[in-house]
């Protein structure tokens, strides 16, 4: 079993969409992490109706910054009819600042072909890396 199987389908195991409340729905999208010290993260989306919820990669974040890692190696992100997808803007945003070597997180795109595409190239000119450089 190659990582992106063990990634697509731990993500896949806590996919299911449900209603928290009158308010909050959770677990369309499911996203699995990959840290470089080899470690699997895991989380999902929770819409809510007032536009305060979380996409499921930046919940699995922050499981991984909560367990004490920032480095991300691979990240999966699965849409409710099972197909994988990009992250969005915001989710993004967030790993580009987690570290220096954001731009090398691989994304997968398309599973059955494992097609990957580098955060650098879905967020090229990136605004901040020059702050990285002061470090």
């Amino acid at each position: 079993m190659d990582n992106w199987q063990k990634l697509y389908e731990a993500a896949r195991a806590v996919q299911a969409d449900r209603a928290l409340s009158p308010f909050i729905q959770a677990g369309g999208v499911a996203a699995a992490i990959l840290t470089r010290k080899g470690n699997i993260y895991l989380g999902v989306c929770m819409d809510t109706a007032s536009s305060l919820g979380m996409c499921a990669e930046r919940a699995a974040i922050a499981n991984m910054v909560t367990c004490g890692e920032q480095e991300i190696d691979k990240l999966v992100a699965v849409m409710p009819d099972g197909r994988v997808g990009p992250p969005c803007g915001a989710c993004r945003e967030l790993m580009m600042q987690l570290g220096p070597d954001s731009a090398r997180i691989e994304i997968l795109m398309d599973y059955p072909g494992r097609k990957t595409v580098t955060l650098g190239a879905l967020v090229p000119d990136w605004w901040g890396g020059e702050r990285f450089d002061a470090l």
